[in-house]
């Protein structure tokens, strides 16, 4: 069977994808507007089912026998007093390893983001994947229920698990004490925000995330390497001012722009993922993480 590309949609309809994703337009408000360009017998819900994420086939198992994987709550006073996530170790490790924060998208720790856990494990780091759901009864196993559910959550409290993750790494006792973060959608802005709030923080790497304030931008002193799609208007329109704003600071940063690209083009569970661009940034982003955090 011939997987689907973003090529095979019209790119309005990869638009109203977009929006529908992040909030912008509910369930019904897709399926009304999309109607208009469905063709050949298709309708607009099999465009939205085809567009959806199939969680069908992970890169890596999770009964893989080279990694460990179990799942540990963690207390988070300054935030919702315990978060919980997927930790991640390889087996044949010798000695104490780096540690890398993986953070999910708008629906928090899904099978993908798992799966993404389990491949950082894999290139010699003690990875930890929390559920920003937890508090609300985690990942529901339904992206709708799952984007629902985090517009419901107190981004305070969130963004400080995501701190208390983090600190939990770094006081890890299989870890070096370097940390370094990844996040995707979502979690490229929180891999944005972490180095503004964690001076310490070893490296930090964002997949079209959102932007912080440029007045934040100062107090980031930690490397940061950020992954953009091409026709992501959306997180584009503020890359600008946030380039501005790293060089003004002295920032170490380092900047792609893949062309031809759709925002989530790392996520290999929708059509949306492109092969060839999403080699070529996990590759850069194994590569800075070993750099900067050691292997």
């Amino acid at each position: 069977m011939t997987r689907l590309t973003a090529n095979d949609f019209d790119p309005e309809v990869m638009k109203l994808f977009d929006q529908y994703v992040h909030g912008q337009l509910d369930r019904r408000g897709f399926l009304n507007q999309a109607g208009r360009y469905a063709v050949g017998g298709a309708t607009a819900a099999t465009l939205l089912s085809a567009l959806s994420p199939s969680f069908a086939a992970q890169m890596v198992a999770p009964t893989d026998t080279r990694i460990t994987a179990t799942f540990v709550e963690v207390p988070s006073p300054q935030g919702y007093g315990t978060l919980r996530g997927y930790l991640v170790q390889p087996v044949n490790a010798k000695g104490k390893l780096p540690t890398v924060l993986v953070v999910h998208e708008n629906r928090g720790l899904n099978p993908h983001i798992e799966d993404v856990a389990r491949r950082v494990a894999l290139e010699g780091f003690v990875a930890f994947a929390p559920d920003a759901l937890f508090p609300l009864g985690g990942y529901p196993g339904d992206e709708d229920k799952a984007r629902a559910l985090f517009a419901k959550l107190d981004q305070t409290k969130t963004r400080a698990d995501f701190v208390a993750a983090a600190q939990y790494l770094k006081a890890h006792p299989k870890g070096t004490g370097k940390v370094g973060v990844v996040g995707f959608c979502y979690g490229g802005g929180i891999a944005n925000y972490l180095p503004t709030v964690m001076p310490d923080l070893n490296a930090a790497v964002a997949f079209y995330g959102a932007q912080p304030p440029a007045a934040e931008v100062p107090k980031i002193k930690t490397p940061m390497q950020i992954h953009d799609a091409e026709k992501d208007e959306r997180i584009r329109a503020g890359w600008p001012a946030y380039e501005a704003a790293l060089k003004a600071a002295g920032t170490q940063y380092q900047y792609f722009l893949y062309p031809g690209t759709e925002h989530g083009f790392n996520n290999d569970t929708t059509p949306r993922y492109d092969e060839a661009a999403a080699r070529l940034a996990w590759q850069r982003t194994i590569e800075f993480f070993k750099t900067r955090l050691g292997a």
